[in-house]
């Protein structure tokens, strides 16, 4: 029998709610059982965005992608009968046994606690980036590496993106080479979030963690364990405009322990210039090619060997999916994605494992932790490693 999926955080999470009771994620993989969120506003809106998501009306699709939309209803359909459990209780919904897997999508400094309870009631977890944003937090979850039975998956939305996957084949195939450098940003206007969500503007919450996770989690997937950092850091007028305690504009440098280098760059309240630059990029030079996998636009760059440019462009064919035909920037696709994806790996474990896992969490933490620390002391080269002692993770030198 499929897993059940308890989503914890209706803001952020009712996109997991459609994804689930829309077919996105095929029943067999995946079905929901239940939803939570302390407002019961926030219930109630995403039991009904359910409600039309099983019936198919979000399956509305152009020409390109009808096949797959009809596909989709058909799924959901199958899964319409099953009761779900909405609740603003998250221990009832902790209790409740059809649940086997917590997707938590609550703010950032909650997610510590709500991953702790999950595992203490023998539950999976699939947690939204960033794992944690504070020491303090990222000591619990070193508690949990060695758990028995319950496994953890963090939500990285943008590698379960199309042309971050396909890049990822590339790479894997040996199409790029050896990597030489990567430049990877994420850059995106955030007046709207300060206004739907009052603790962003809090000293609980740092870009650093809320929005650079995006292009540092790519650079970590590719380069491996970083040694050391460096970052400057500013203010931006929009978040002096809404009050913000922290900074929102980073530009920083990463060196693995295999000697890679990489430049991550986050602004978060810049007008935006779509049309030069998508909100996410991530630039691979590699010594046989090179290439550009974007978001919010769907596109996939690359070299073949003899120079010629190729652009690769699925949005028509996926636009359904990924984006239920709304504005760009909602992550239906790539929940389903993510959520299928971690599924098929508990019921049929492999010796290759699943990522990013709860340790490739921490060690994005230890990196994070380490830009920010760099970027409020202008600009100090700092070594992870100190990081990794001071949350308890073993150090590289160490292993």
């Amino acid at each position: 029998m499929a897993p059940g999926v308890g989503v914890v955080g209706l803001h952020e999470g009712a996109t997991m709610v459609v994804a689930l009771a829309s077919g996105r994620v095929p029943p067999r993989s995946a079905v929901l059982a239940a939803a939570c969120d302390p407002d019961p506003g926030k219930v109630a809106a995403a039991a009904r965005a359910a409600a039309r998501a099983a019936r198919g009306d979000d399956a509305a699709a152009v020409d390109g992608a009808r096949s797959e939309a009809r596909a989709r209803r058909e799924r959901a359909a199958r899964s319409a009968g099953r009761r779900v459990n909405w609740t603003t209780s998250y221990e009832e919904m902790l209790r409740d046994e059809r649940v086997q897997i917590v997707a938590i999508y609550t703010p950032d400094h909650m997610h510590a606690q709500h991953i702790v309870q999950a595992f203490a009631a023998g539950k999976h977890v699939v947690c939204a980036k960033p794992l944690v944003n504070s020491v303090e937090g990222a000591r619990k979850l070193v508690a949990l590496l060695d758990h028995p039975s319950c496994k953890l998956l963090v939500g990285q939305s943008t590698r379960f993106f199309e042309p971050f996957q396909r890049q990822r084949r590339a790479f894997e195939s040996g199409h790029l080479g050896e990597i030489e450098m990567i430049d990877a940003h994420y850059i995106h206007r955030m007046d709207w979030f300060y206004e739907k969500s009052d603790w962003s503007k809090s000293k609980n919450f740092d870009w650093v963690f809320g929005g650079l996770s995006h292009p540092l989690d790519l650079v970590c997937w590719y380069i491996g364990k970083i040694k050391e950092v460096s970052a400057v850091a500013s203010k931006s007028h929009l978040a002096k405009k809404y009050g913000v305690e922290t900074k929102d504009i980073y530009v920083a440098h990463l060196v693995s322990f295999q000697g890679k280098i990489a430049r991550v760059m986050g602004h978060y309240g810049l007008k935006e210039l779509p049309s030069a630059r998508n909100s996410i990029e991530c630039v691979i030079y590699g010594s046989r090619n090179t290439s550009m996998a974007q978001y919010h636009d769907m596109g996939y760059y690359y070299t073949q060997d003899d120079g010629t440019e190729v652009k690769e462009d699925p949005l028509y064919e996926k636009r359904s999916f990924y984006f239920n035909n709304e504005v760009h920037g909602m992550h239906y696709g790539e929940f389903a994605n993510y959520v299928d994806y971690f599924s098929k790996f508990l019921q049929n474990p492999s010796e290759s494992g699943y990522s990013p896992n709860l340790r490739e969490g921490l060690e994005l933490f230890c990196v994070m932790e380490a830009l920010r620390c760099s970027a409020n002391n202008a600009g100090t080269v700092v070594q992870v490693d100190k990081i990794r002692c001071d949350i308890g993770l073993k150090t590289v030198s160490r292993l």
